[in-house]
């Protein structure tokens, strides 16, 4: 007990509404439902937790998680309730801790129970069918002060698996969980294929149809953690662990769940780093910049990719600094900086022809392709276009490179090239162009899963209103009305990317 409240309890504990008699009764319920009907809590204790800061023992914390995700509908974690004896638990942002938002960096071993933690919560929304998209996400400015430092130190390896017997040690009752069991080369060369699988599906359909699986498969990497393999192998699980992390975050980002899928992104950079390889967690967290790019928030953006960059070291092959840049220009193109994004493409450029392909590119760097970079290219310029309107000539030009690149099982990324290319054909009052791809879209959209295109859908609908008069436009318009879902998203926003 620190005497101070706990403010994260408290803020969470009013969003929920109860009383505090009624949180009470509900944590001696849930828990004899989790195994320890021992447990007898009253009004006095849980004034303690809020108003002292008392961390009450185990199993109460992950008691409360449980409680607090089904009444919040989004994951909540012991994390995020202020319930960690090693943290600063309970303080604010704005109250002197924007160093550790949501107890970021946390110990390194508790990288893998809070892996566990975090999925286990996400798969009890999907079974119940909650939203989960509820909470608030992170400053990029709060996460990027908070993880420099780390990221930049070297991985205290050797306590990178949580002991058994560690107090801290999350195992949440009732919640899926792999028993923790040494495995070997062969199991984890399955994993690694696994991955690949998703990562297919995910670039051909989107992120809905298979994010619970890459959640639970996910949970399932986090139990095998908590054994201590040979050195060898734990790196290479804790690289399976990093791009799940990463699949699942950006799977999530793309039907919508932002401050789920910011969430993985951290562990993913976490993980990463935790298995030796900074440029798999300066990639992760370059996934949290293209997410605050699509919502509206490019300074963040900027902040995280600078922690990105420099986080991702010596080590990263020029294609992935490339790719990294290509995030630093659309950034700059939202802003409506053109100096700037021009900079930062052709230094994009540059690098990538530079990689001679000699080193072979890591598994989670081969989607970044030729085609990519024309269609970031394509989608920065389109976004100058709206400050700079010339830029839609540029943007034509990239988007068509892209598609005639694209490979044939990269369904998302080409109907992200069309809405571009018809975006920019908008934009250059080539309104008979735009119709054309406008509908090759609207075609390659019904099998996707993917609210982001929706999201790029709605921007290019409001630039057909100036073309409303045309037979053919005003068609188009009543197509892409009818393709959209029927109420907004629950963001209540439109975005870009």
């Amino acid at each position: 007990m620190n005497g101070q409240p706990n403010t994260r309890l408290s803020d969470l504990f009013g969003l929920a509404g109860w009383s505090k008699g009624e949180l009470a009764r509900l944590v001696n319920r849930q828990a004899a439902a989790m195994g320890h009907p021992q447990l007898a809590t009253d009004t006095s204790r849980v004034r303690r937790w809020i108003d002292m800061g008392e961390i009450p023992r185990d199993p109460v914390p992950r008691v409360l998680a449980v409680l607090f995700t089904e009444r919040l509908g989004r994951v909540v974690t012991t994390e995020d309730l202020g319930l960690v004896r090693h943290g600063r638990a309970g303080k604010r942002r704005g109250d002197g801790s924007v160093e550790h938002p949501d107890g970021v960096p946390w110990a390194p071993e508790r990288t893998a129970a809070v892996l566990t933690e975090f999925t286990g919560m996400d798969l009890m929304l999907n079974r119940r069918g909650l939203v989960g998209a509820g909470a608030a996400l992170a400053a990029g400015s709060a996460l990027s002060s908070a993880m420099h430092d780390w990221l930049h130190a070297d991985p205290a390896f050797k306590a990178d698996a949580p002991r058994i017997d560690d107090p801290l040690h999350v195992d949440p009752a009732g919640l899926d969980r792999y028993e923790a069991a040494p495995i070997g080369s062969q199991e984890i060369e399955e994993l690694e294929r696994s991955v690949e699988v998703f990562r297919a599906w995910d670039a051909a359909r989107g992120g809905g149809l298979q994010r619970k699986a890459v959640v639970g498969q996910l949970n399932e990497v986090g139990g095998m953690l908590a054994y201590r393999h040979p050195d060898h192998l734990q790196r290479r699980l804790w690289g399976v662990a990093a791009n799940l992390a990463v699949l699942a975050g950006w799977m999530s980002h793309d039907v919508g769940l932002e401050p789920t899928a910011q969430k993985y992104f951290v562990i993913a950079a976490h993980a990463a780093r935790e298995g030796g390889d900074r440029p798999r967690a300066g990639e992760a967290l370059s996934r949290a910049a293209r997410q605050m790019v699509h919502l509206g928030k490019p300074d963040d953006a900027l902040d995280l990719m600078k922690l990105a960059k420099s986080g991702a070291g010596e080590e990263a092959l020029p294609r992935t600094r490339a790719m990294l840049y290509t995030i630093d220009a659309w950034a700059h193109a939202s802003m409506g900086r053109g100096q700037a994004m021009r900079r930062a493409l052709g230094l994009a450029e540059d690098l990538f022809v530079s990689d001679k392909g000699d080193v072979p590119p890591p598994s989670w760097m081969q989607m970044f392709d030729e085609a990519d970079l024309h269609g970031m290219q394509a989608l920065a310029y389109r976004t100058l276009a709206d400050h700079e309107a010339s830029a839609a000539n540029a943007a034509q030009r990239h988007a068509k490179e892209a598609i005639e690149l694209r490979a044939k099982n990269r369904d998302r990324s080409q109907i992200f090239d069309y809405i571009s290319l018809a975006s920019a054909c908008f934009i250059a009052d080539d309104p008979e162009q735009a119709d054309r791809y406008a509908r090759l879209a609207l075609v390659s959209m019904r099998a996707n899963s993917s609210h982001r295109t929706w999201d790029r859908l709605r921007e290019m609908y409001r630039l057909t209103a100036q073309y409303a008069g045309y037979p053919k436009i005003q068609d188009l318009r009543e197509e892409i009305k009818f393709a959209l879902p029927k109420a907004k998203s629950a963001r209540g926003r439109t975005a870009r990317a």
